[in-house]
């Protein structure tokens, strides 16, 4: 069961409280065609053959995400966390494909709104040509019933609307949100606006503030990312920050530490990421560690959704 300490509710930018680090004992235009042979950033080049019916890739706005990527007819396009932009690389097949159909082109596409220069394609493993922005695959979604519906966005966590420059697309109502509590059996913690708990990982850096975490860590640690504002509740707005990750997102920090999810913990109050690998911990509202080793490190929920803890030597990424 989680537990919240109120002080009432602020909000703040994550940038302003990157000088004062927590002492912690211990630690549109008409459409335009794309050229057949556009290389959209050297990421594979679009067959020369035309279709019976152009691809259009069209800067739309749909709903609270602003700005997102349609196809021909309208239906907002998606992207894949799961997938990689550096190579681009389709990991959606089979039964992934049918739920998100790839967008596949044999031509030229027509764009409006959108910047030729990141458009260009990747060879499926079934012989396709997928069409991508920025290096990401593009996808639509089945149950998106017409134009304009978004109902993929943040689906399994790893589904979002593309952006004309192939980010993800956040919705107006999806401010992060940093909030004071207690998890069983772990204690004091920080938990996030959809109630799950945040961590903080040894191998990072705190001063100057650096994350280590990418790649297959960053999808088992998925970072807390942010492009505003930042609401907190019972947590000293001094100690918020962001820093700069590889990949050009930001990502918020807490007395320097960079915070993350644990992927394994799958409703809120869990805490199966605490100790794992002996360097990774959950963060107190005060920006350090916490000190205590859980003994049982999910807090009650329903069996259907609670999830054993992982021991260290059966998670590869948990680095």
């Amino acid at each position: 069961m989680l537990r919240r300490f109120r002080t009432g509710v602020i909000v703040v930018s994550a940038a302003a409280g990157l000088t004062l680090l927590s002492a912690c004992s211990g630690t549109t235009a008409p459409p335009a065609p794309v050229p057949g042979g556009g290389t959209g950033g050297g990421q594979g080049k679009l067959a020369a053959a035309a279709t019976e019916t152009a691809v259009k890739l069209a800067a739309t706005d749909v709903g609270e995400l602003g700005k997102v990527l349609t196809d021909g007819d309208g239906h907002t396009l998606y992207r894949f966390d799961k997938d990689t932009a550096k190579p681009p690389k389709s990991a959606c097949v089979d039964d992934c494909a049918k739920a998100w159909p790839p967008l596949l082109s044999k031509g030229d596409v027509q764009l409006d709104g959108v910047d030729k220069s990141l458009v260009g394609s990747v060879t499926r493993d079934d012989g396709t040509e997928q069409v991508t922005v920025n290096g990401w695959p593009l996808y639509t979604y089945a149950k998106d019933a017409t134009p304009g519906d978004a109902t993929g966005q943040g689906v399994n966590g790893t589904w979002f609307a593309a952006t004309p420059q192939g980010g993800k697309a956040k919705s107006t109502s999806d401010t992060v949100k940093l909030s004071a509590g207690e998890v069983d059996g772990v204690g004091a913690a920080v938990t996030d606006q959809d109630g799950f708990t945040l961590y903080l990982f040894t191998k990072d850096s705190k001063k100057p503030s650096k994350s280590t975490c990418d790649g297959d860590c960053a999808k088992l640690w998925p970072p807390v990312l942010t492009t505003g504002d930042v609401a907190l509740d019972g947590i000293d707005a001094k100690l918020l920050g962001s820093v700069k990750r590889a990949d050009g997102t930001t990502q918020a920090t807490l007395g320097g530490w960079p915070l993350y999810r644990y992927s394994k913990d799958t409703a809120p109050g869990q805490a199966n990421g605490m100790g794992v690998k002996g360097t990774w911990f959950v963060i107190e509202p005060n920006g350090c560690k916490s000190g205590t080793t859980a003994s049982t490190r999910t807090a009650p929920a329903k069996p259907a959704t609670s999830a054993p803890a992982p021991s260290a030597s059966s998670d590869p990424y948990s680095y």
